[in-house]
């Protein structure tokens, strides 16, 4: 459609218009006069090709030009306004005069509009969208609580005002077009700013049967005449006329809020075609708002079902510390399939895992959950690693044929401080030494966990005290920027870099190097999960064990308590003689009554005093109520009251079953 210009008298005066603002900017022209406001009836937009004729209150207009120059015509406004050849004020809204600006504008604020995700910004990207371009003011009121896909909403609807926006008392402090700052004025809402934050629908009021309706209505409506003071609070100032629209939000099952636009006196009020865009803009705003609710919804199933995957705290086994960390791909993928344990096993005993489930996805998750738990099974077990890693592979197998894994097991035993290390296509682990020095542990690689029909080979390495083990996922040292062996060689400089801020005495804290480990990834290192698990031996001296064979004779019980009185008596612990001597008596009464090999009885001195007795007997002790005729039975009975904690862990030549006594004073 070819447009035509504007009559000479507007060219003369500079006031030619410029195309519509898709964007729904602020628009400022040139000038410092206000056209008055004409009656605020809404006028009928010309669509005819042809020239328009001269408006009825124009003065001195000249003959239309018929050159085709797609300008804007300059014509009277919907709401009556003369053109007196006066500049509009700066920082004043364009009005849209043609089904073109307006068909721009829903174009525009709908993209906009459906870029936000979450709820905050849809609602944000409607208002901004929306003022000051289509109104003055804007007031969005949701549901609280916002039902979720198809949830049935219970209890009366209440709609809370969620954000407000309006065009400012005042611009900026500049200049505009030549025009002093403090004539750039543009006169308060009063509304907006003090409408009530709650408003309960009443069933069957007004204000339910203009919701119920869906379509936007004028304020000067007979729905919106009682709806408007029930929305917006009966002391409230309500706008009278064509200057106020109420439009319901709708999504896609039910009414989840309302919208109220606003326009002030000084500008044309709205008309029939405003109508239809105030629908549109509800429409598009009801289901993005439904959209972000979802999403929200799965954002938090997400978070639940990683925090329930990933273990909630690290347990505090004796003679190491440990601290982690789990960094998600990205906040759009929070779910992955990296994970890590610490398990504690007999005999102070400590299983260190990380793995890496194939893929970023809910399924992902999912296999890592039944992985880990199958590990934590096995490892109470007390299998040795290569085949806690065998069972893991046969495990993934059943789940599918494409479940791939990677997972580094390792024992660590802080009385021997030695630590046995099984391998399946994991990064290999870094030890940092207590001097400085970072060494890359040298573990046969093996094949990743489903592959299925391999076997899998375990190391037994030292683990010096003071020393610092590293196990993490690919997602720390592989990205599209570097290879994982450059990724392992800076994080092994990393780690002797760090460790040399501390001196060769001192190992850095185990909190402190875990963030600076993460601290070394780039801005394009995040493109995988990343599980990080640290572990400082401390392991226990020599001098705080006491370790002892015991054959399965009826003086077994006796020459265990005149061994633990001798310990205690060498560690200073006299005054904890006569428990540890009821005690073990029991346990060990019990282990001899049914064992076919030498008893084992070992005494660990650490914060707590720990007592361990092994058998050879599977089955392990159940703890039952003795009767008041019954000679025997009471054992774990008394265990289970004089002790801290207690336990029984069934092992792949018997069982142990341990205690632990507080020390005095609550020893160091």
């Amino acid at each position: 459609m070819t447009e035509h210009p504007t009559s000479h008298e507007g060219r003369h005066h500079g006031t030619a218009a410029r195309p519509a603002d898709p964007r729904g900017a602020l628009r400022r022209t040139p000038g410092a006069s206000v056209a008055p406001a004409g009656d605020g009836l809404p006028q009928q937009p010309r669509r005819s090709p042809a020239p328009s004729p001269a408006p009825a209150d124009a003065e001195h207009t000249q003959p239309q030009s018929p050159s085709p120059e797609p300008v804007r015509p300059s014509g009277p406004p919907e709401g009556g306004e003369r053109r007196t050849g006066l500049p509009r004020p700066a920082g004043q809204p364009t009005a849209m005069r043609r089904d073109g600006d307006r068909l721009r504008f829903v174009g525009a604020a709908t993209r906009r509009i459906a870029r936000g995700i979450d709820l905050d910004e849809i609602v944000m990207g409607l208002c901004r969208a929306t003022v000051p371009t289509f109104a003055d003011a804007i007031l969005v009121y949701l549901r609280e609580p916002l039902p979720v896909g198809d949830e049935r909403p219970t209890g009366p609807m209440v709609l809370r005002l969620r954000r407000t926006d309006r065009v400012p008392d005042a611009m900026d402090d500049t200049d505009t077009d030549g025009v002093p700052a403090a004539t750039v004025v543009v006169p308060p809402i009063e509304l907006a700013p003090d409408s009530a934050e709650l408003c309960e629908v009443r069933a069957g009021g007004a204000l339910a049967e203009v919701l119920r309706g869906v379509r936007p209505v004028f304020a000067d409506s007979p729905a919106a005449l009682a709806a408007l003071p029930e929305l917006l609070g009966g002391e409230r100032a309500v706008p009278t006329g064509r200057r106020a629209i109420l439009a319901p939000l709708r999504g896609r099952r039910r009414v989840i809020g309302a919208a109220v636009f606003l326009r002030h006196p000084n500008r044309p009020a709205f008309d029939g075609d405003d109508l239809l865009v105030a629908g549109q803009l509800a429409t598009h705003s009801a289901l993005g708002i439904d959209k972000a609710v979802l999403y929200g919804r799965e954002a938090y199933i997400a978070d639940e079902l990683q925090r329930t995957m990933l273990p909630e705290t690290l347990p505090r086994p004796t003679g190491v510390r440990l601290a982690s960390r789990y960094l998600p791909a990205a906040e759009t993928a929070r779910v992955g399939g990296d994970w890590y344990d610490a398990i504690p096993l007999p005999g102070s005993r400590v299983a260190l895992v990380v793995g890496d489930v194939m893929g970023h996805s809910m399924t992902s998750a999912a296999i890592m959950g039944q992985l880990r738990t199958t590990a934590q099974t096995l490892a109470g077990l007390d299998l040795p690693p290569q085949e806690v890693l065998h069972h893991l592979d046969e495990q993934a197998q059943r789940l599918g044929t494409d479940r791939m894994a990677t997972c580094m097991y390792a024992v660590y035993d802080p009385v021997s401080h030695r630590i046995t290390i099984a391998n399946a296509g994991h990064p290999p682990p870094v030890l940092l030494h207590l001097g400085g020095r970072a060494e890359v542990l040298r573990v046969p690689p093996g094949a990743p966990i489903g592959v299925g029909g391999v076997d899998f080979e375990a190391v037994e390495l030292d683990a010096p005290a003071g020393a610092t083990l590293l196990l993490y996922t690919d997602g720390l040292v592989e990205s599209r920027l570097r290879d994982v062996w450059t990724g392992i060689e800076q994080l092994r400089e990393r780690l002797a870099a760090t460790a040399q801020l501390t001196g060769p005495d001192h190992p850095p804290p185990l909190e402190a190097l875990c963030d600076d480990v993460l601290d070394m990834l780039g801005p394009g290192d995040r493109d995988d999960d990343i599980a990080l698990l640290a572990a400082r031996f401390d392991g226990i001296a020599p001098s705080d064990v006491a370790y002892w064979f015991l054959d399965p004779e009826d003086a077994a019980p006796g020459r265990a308590r005149r061994l633990a009185r001798s310990a205690l008596s060498r560690w200073g612990l006299e005054e904890m003689t006569d428990s540890v001597e009821l005690l073990v008596s029991e346990v060990v009464t019990n282990a001899v009554r049914y064992a076919s090999r030498p008893v084992t009885l070992r005494l660990l001195r650490t914060d707590v005093l720990r007592c361990e007795v092994g058998d050879d007997v599977p089955q392990l002790p159940r703890q039952r109520q003795a009767r008041a005729t019954d000679e025997g039975g009471r054992g774990l009975f008394l265990v289970n009251r004089l002790a801290r904690r207690w336990g029984a862990t069934r092992l792949s030549t018997g069982k142990v079953v341990w205690f632990e006594l507080a020390r005095p004073g609550g020893g160091a």
